[in-house]
């Protein structure tokens, strides 16, 4: 990984605290990584938390006036070997396959003609639901590596597959991303 450059989504829900730990272990790996914080994700970790970790600033609105008279999501999109969506909420994830770009997150999604990983995290009945089984083959069919959640106890209380997988699992999938 040494020299490349990730660009981390964070996504909303409390899997997101896993992103900061990701970050640590990313630039332990030799890569540098730039961090887009989605509103979502905001609401459990901080811009600052990731700029400390990533040493990059931290990009939350697409209505940053500085970054985006430079268009700054499209040179976010351009700029990275790789897009990690990690978590990657159901909500996300349906934004993704439907080509929605409502925000800086999912716009430079739109924009990126680089590969795409998403990690998703979310509760066992939404991870198993309909939509959401429609929306992931939806993703790997337009060529998003999708990997499969872990399965184990939710923050709800309920058990089963949904589950952030653990940073460490989530570099070994970046890896081989790149590796492709």
């Amino acid at each position: 990984m040494h020299g490349k450059r990730i660009l981390l989504i964070v996504g909303g829900g409390i899997a997101a605290y896993k992103a900061c730990e990701l970050v640590r272990l990313i630039r332990g790996g030799g890569a540098s990584v730039r961090c887009v914080l989605t509103a979502g994700g905001a609401q459990f970790v901080t811009p600052m938390t990731l700029a400390a970790l990533s040493e990059q600033p931290v990009h939350t609105s697409l209505w940053d006036l500085k970054d985006e008279a430079e268009m700054g999501h499209i040179q976010l999109s351009r700029e990275a070997d790789l897009v990690v969506v990690a978590p990657a909420t159901a909500d996300l994830l349906a934004k993704m396959a439907a080509g929605i770009a409502d925000d800086l997150a999912t716009t430079l999604l739109l924009a990126t003609d680089k590969p795409v990983l998403a990690v998703p995290a979310m509760n066992v009945r939404m991870w198993q639901h309909p939509a959401t089984v429609r929306n992931v083959e939806t993703l790997r069919g337009d060529g998003v590596t999708v990997i499969e959640p872990d399965e184990g106890q939710m923050a709800c209380g309920e058990f089963g597959p949904g589950r952030l997988p653990e940073p460490q699992a989530i570099l070994d999938a970046i890896g081989r991303a790149l590796a492709a």
